[in-house]
């Protein structure tokens, strides 16, 4: 999966400019975007403003606050030198992204308080999209971008939107700009940045719908992997998680996680959840590691980081896993991260399980 994030912020902003050079002549200070308060000038130099506050936030690598600065025009400032503005400032998030390390994250407040630079980049091409689409509105001005960039904004930062058959109406309904048939119209809407989880030795990085369906197609889904990986078992889940978010039923906080090293930023592995908390808040786990990294304590680490951060939650009481009773390197994982053997009842509310399968429960 070839790095993805600052060709496209440029590209969104091209389509930007390029939509609204023709209208630079009118008056954007005295008509409203459309469905919003601001004026198509407000409205534009918001743009600007959201580009250059996500590379700062990136580059700077801020992990409290936004960068304490702000961006002022100069007095009299015209249309076309405020659509170089936009040029300028989203240029700048696409350097930022470009030379950030894939596992560099910066501060943003929804819904985990961090991005990557894929989350950043893609958050600055929402924003870029949206936008456009208002002060277009607003202007009487045709604006439609390329469908294949609404849908890498929409696989990675609207993980949660079930797609449809037009990628920029889908991204449109998700973002509280238009109708979809058989869908309420929304009037309240996020876009939600892949979940980090912190261990000790490693960070496991919740996977989007993007990187899925990459490591699906049988490519890396953007990780450095180490010789070996991703394992079988990760490709597997990726494509349940596919077809989760295809469906429309995922839970991004309950998907795939890429279990990535520290110390070189390799991963190593993959662990998540076979689905959403039933309604007992009972949910099943499972994990691989490519073998060179088998041995070192790594799943052990990954799964109690994986279990404390979901027995916190009120919607989990109780995780599973299922192991083959021949897998005795497994079933001490799980053991040493404090799970138990299920007991003949939990076993058959759990379901019936095949004779090879052995149940281990943790409860919170």
């Amino acid at each position: 999966m070839h790095a993805w994030g600052g060709d496209q912020v440029e590209e969104a902003v091209a389509g930007c400019v390029a939509a609204l050079r023709p209208a630079v002549d009118r008056d954007w200070a005295a008509v409203n975007a459309a469905g919003l308060e601001w004026s198509c000038h407000q409205t534009a130099f918001h743009i600007a403003e959201d580009l250059i506050a996500y590379a700062a936030n990136l580059a700077g690598r801020a992990q409290n606050a936004y960068v304490p600065f702000e961006i002022t025009l100069d007095e009299g400032t015209g249309n076309a030198d405020l659509l170089h503005v936009i040029e300028t400032t989203g240029a700048l998030l696409a350097a930022a992204v470009r030379t950030a390390p894939r596992e560099v994250r910066g501060f943003h407040p929804y819904p985990f308080r961090s991005a990557n630079r894929e989350g950043f980049a893609a958050m600055g091409i929402a924003e870029v999209l949206a936008h456009t689409h208002d002060i277009a509105g607003g202007l009487g001005l045709e604006y439609e971008p390329p469908s294949a960039l609404a849908e890498s904004v929409l696989t990675r930062i609207f993980p949660h939107v079930q797609p449809g058959p037009d990628h920029w109406r889908t991204f449109l309904w998700a973002t509280g700009r238009g109708e979809l048939p058989g869908r309420a119209r929304l009037t309240e809407w996020r876009w939600n940045n892949n979940l980090a989880l912190p261990a000790d030795r490693l960070t496991l990085e919740g996977i989007t719908p993007a990187a899925a369906r990459d490591l699906v197609a049988g490519g890396d889904g953007g990780f450095e992997w180490i010789e070996g990986g991703p394992f079988e078992g990760t490709r597997e889940a990726s494509g349940f998680m596919l077809k989760a978010y295809e469906g429309g039923v995922h839970r991004p906080e309950f998907g795939v996680f890429a279990l990535v090293r520290k110390e070189d930023g390799r991963a190593i592995g993959g662990m998540g959840f076979h689905g959403v908390p039933d309604q007992e808040g009972r949910v099943e786990i499972g994990y691989d590691l490519a073998e060179p990294a088998r041995g070192n304590g790594y799943a052990t680490e990954a799964l109690r980081a994986l279990a404390d951060w979901a027995l916190a939650r009120d919607d989990v009481h109780t995780l599973f896993a299922t192991i083959d009773h021949e897998n005795a390197a497994s079933q001490r994982v799980v053991a040493r991260a404090g799970f138990t053997r299920a007991t003949v009842e939990e076993e058959k509310s759990h379901g019936e399980l095949e004779t090879d399968l052995r149940l281990y429960v943790l409860k919170g």
